[in-house]
């Protein structure tokens, strides 16, 4: 038997009125196709239960969303939607959910998963760092100064990154040539940027 918690109830009357027929078409579709389900509040939005958590939604200033705990199990792996929380997007009214029964089909894949101790889905790794482009001018006199091209050549794209903005963030060419001497000769001695901040 269904449970339901005051607790929805409070968080649905308490969002924007666009948002409030959202969150109840959501609450009923989940019911509907999981008798057993059961409410709960976690991180300050609702939260429906069965054999672990189920889905989840909540309600933002303009938008609403949706979401399966075990989503990319359950809907996709490419249904994740970067710019908002859940695997739907920005939810501003019901027209933007798959239909009803499209909804209480995803609820009963997501029950099934559950029932059956499925693991959730290892989220994507994080996306490999872009490659730092190395200014012509510190490349050349990176190569001029003994061992420093070498030492640079060998850093990791983030402490490349932090020196490369640290040049090319200079106001005046006075400033960057200063910076620049200061760089060639750490990076020669195998010094990273924040060399002065690191644990010894």
């Amino acid at each position: 038997m269904a449970t339901t918690d005051p607790r929805v109830d409070a968080y649905i009357e308490q969002a924007a009125p666009f948002a409030q027929p959202i969150l109840r078409h959501l609450r009923e579709v989940v019911h509907t196709a999981c008798p057993e389900v059961e409410e709960t509040m976690k991180w300050s939005f609702p939260h429906f239960m069965h054999h672990g958590i189920l889905c989840s939604m909540a309600a933002f200033k303009e938008h609403c969303a949706f979401g399966f705990w075990k989503g990319a199990l359950v809907v996709g792996e490419d249904a994740a939607d970067e710019k908002a929380m859940g695997q739907f997007g920005r939810i501003a009214s019901v027209k933007d959910l798959p239909a009803r029964r499209t909804l209480a089909g995803y609820v009963k894949k997501a029950m099934a998963l559950n029932e059956a101790g499925a693991p959730s889905p290892a989220r994507k790794a994080a996306k490999t760092a872009r490659p730092v482009e190395t200014p012509d001018w510190f490349a050349a006199a990176l190569k001029r100064r003994k061992g420093a091209w070498a030492v640079y050549d060998a850093f990791s794209p983030s402490c490349k990154r932090e020196y490369v903005e640290w040049l090319t963030d200079a106001k005046t060419e006075a400033t960057r040539q200063t910076r620049l001497e200061s760089a060639l000769e750490w990076i020669a001695e195998g010094k990273q940027r924040h060399w002065k901040y690191q644990k010894k």
